[in-house]
């Protein structure tokens, strides 16, 4: 739906730059510098769209899934301080270092496998998502560590793009008010466009503008407010920046991979275990058998 308005949008732009610019006597050139510079927004929004629709989400690999035999010993175990102790030897072995608000391991008991950091299930896609951070029914996939920097792209060559219209249109919106529309036509392609287009603007600002601030503090929307890991990764600005977008800059702007790492293991805010907000000690862990482990 958000596409076919945007589509929408780019007929009515360019029936409003031929007829306004061209049969009006607007200078060729501009009316091409106007045109070129609305494709080219163009296709960059259609790029990352198309991008953050269709990279599928990356899952954890099969080291963190539990064997058959460690499977099997665990859905026959009872006690759940053994069921418990099966995944801390299991967890021991894996670059894991986040746990639950209790200390337990992090374990998805429908995925059947020890959650990576920032890992977590989708109800949506029934499947745990590599540094998810929501699933979005905008583009009907979730957005995690395989395409977050594609949505980030998304949102602000579609704060760009409804910008622009804004801008251009708006020239027509003061004639229109002043009377000097004489087209009904016209009038009504004005208004609708500016509106549709501030409508957007407004809400992807706000959008955007609130996870540029995820990015800035290398967090992610499951986990902002609260847990264990909701200041762990904070690197500092750029390198939090460089978390997402990579150490080269000319691939910044450009929809193509290039988040570092695998999306299993991330550079931590300090190195020293009793320090790290995220690590717990397995002495410190609580026991809480109101908790199962797959919470």
């Amino acid at each position: 739906m958000f596409l076919m308005q945007k589509e929408l949008d780019w007929h009515i732009f360019e029936n409003k730059a031929q007829e306004h610019c061209l049969h009006r006597g607007m200078h060729k050139c501009k009316t091409l510098i106007y045109l070129l510079l609305y494709h080219a927004i163009f296709v960059f929004f259609a790029w990352t769209y198309w991008k953050s629709i269709f990279t599928l989400p990356q899952q954890p690999n099969q080291k963190f899934h539990l064997s058959y035999t460690d499977k099997e010993r665990y859905e026959n175990e009872e006690r759940p301080e053994v069921q418990k102790q099966i995944l801390v030897d299991m967890a021991k072995k894996l670059p894991v270092y986040t746990r639950t608000g209790s200390g337990a391991v992090r374990f998805c008991d429908r995925c059947h496998l020890i959650k990576p950091d920032r890992c977590h299930h989708c109800s949506v896609c029934a499947i745990c998502v590599l540094k998810m951070d929501h699933h979005c029914p905008w583009v009907n996939n979730c957005i995690g560590f395989s395409n977050y920097k594609f949505f980030l792209q998304f949102l602000a060559y579609s704060v760009l793009y409804c910008l622009y219209i804004v801008t251009t249109v708006f020239s027509y919106f003061i004639k229109y008010w002043r009377g000097e529309l004489p087209s009904a036509h016209s009038r009504f392609h004005v208004l609708f466009l500016l509106f549709v287009a501030c409508m957007f603007f407004v809400n992807l600002v706000i959008l955007f503008g609130y996870h540029c601030w995820l990015v800035s503090r290398n967090k992610t929307t499951l986990v902002f407010t609260s847990g264990p890991e909701k200041n762990g990764f904070n690197l500092g600005f750029i390198k939090n920046i460089q978390q997402v977008f990579g150490d080269n800059k000319k691939f910044w702007l450009i929809p193509v991979g290039s988040s570092p790492g695998d999306g299993h293991s991330f550079p931590l805010r300090s190195i020293n275990e009793s320090q790290n907000p995220l690590l717990a000690n397995e002495e410190h862990w609580e026991d809480n058998e109101d908790d199962s482990p797959g919470e």
